[in-house]
């Protein structure tokens, strides 16, 4: 889908844009723990986040009923994650190496997302019927909550708070920022899946619930190890 490719490379690129302005604003002695971890470090991320996103996004679709291949934001999150907790264990780093990715993350789901939006019925990520006065028609005849802009919104707004926050070097989100976006991406997109039509794995709660759960306990358990470590 052409559409969704062009936002997919706007949302590349202003994430990039992003990450060089906060890095030169303010996170470049944030970063350069990363930079001292070496390549290791961008070869976990990279392949976190390819496999929790394919894996994460194809698994979906074949509980919906669906045998198709398909790209997870939320698996990527978290593989990603994984991933990076995994190689900081194995390399004796502690503390969150983070926030760096914060506004770009941010500003990649809040770009991306339209893309998701215009592709219409075709890219499955659109909501369950609503008469809601903004419910929209994705080419199937069926109004439907626009679940995609609602996560882009709820992004946009997280990002303006993270940059407001850093612009004040708040010394809690410096420390603890990548851990804050990460629970608050997974608590936003945990009320948004009750909007979606995907198949369930137990009760109301499909995949992508226990991910976005997943994401939130790891959020507050690494916030109160960072607490303990003061």
């Amino acid at each position: 889908m052409i559409i969704h490719l062009v936002f997919d490379v706007l949302a590349a690129s202003c994430s990039l844009l992003m990450t060089l302005f906060v890095y030169h604003w303010r996170l470049a002695v944030a970063a350069q723990r990363i930079e001292s971890a070496g390549a290791g470090y961008a070869l976990a991320l990279v392949s976190g986040a390819a496999v929790g996103g394919f894996g994460a996004g194809s698994l979906n679709l074949w509980i919906s009923g669906e045998a198709a291949i398909a790209r997870s934001i939320i698996g990527a999150l978290a593989g990603a994650i994984a991933a990076i907790e995994v190689f900081k264990r194995a390399r004796g780093i502690t503390g969150s190496t983070g926030i760096i990715f914060v506004p770009a993350f941010c500003t990649s789901v809040a770009v991306g997302r339209w893309g998701c939006f215009f592709s219409g019925i075709d890219d499955r990520t659109f909501g369950n019927a609503s008469t809601l006065p903004w419910a929209r028609d994705f080419g199937d005849g069926v109004l439907r909550h626009p679940v995609q802009i609602y996560e882009s919104l709820a992004m946009a707004l997280f990002l303006l708070w993270v940059l407001n926050r850093l612009s004040r070097r708040d010394p809690f989100v410096l420390r603890n920022g990548f851990y804050l976006m990460a629970g608050y991406y997974g608590a936003q997109r945990f009320v948004w899946e009750f909007l979606k039509p995907y198949g369930a794995l137990t009760g109301p709660f499909n995949l992508f619930h226990f991910i976005a759960a997943g994401l939130m306990i790891y959020a507050g358990a690494m916030m109160r190890r960072s607490g303990d470590a003061q």
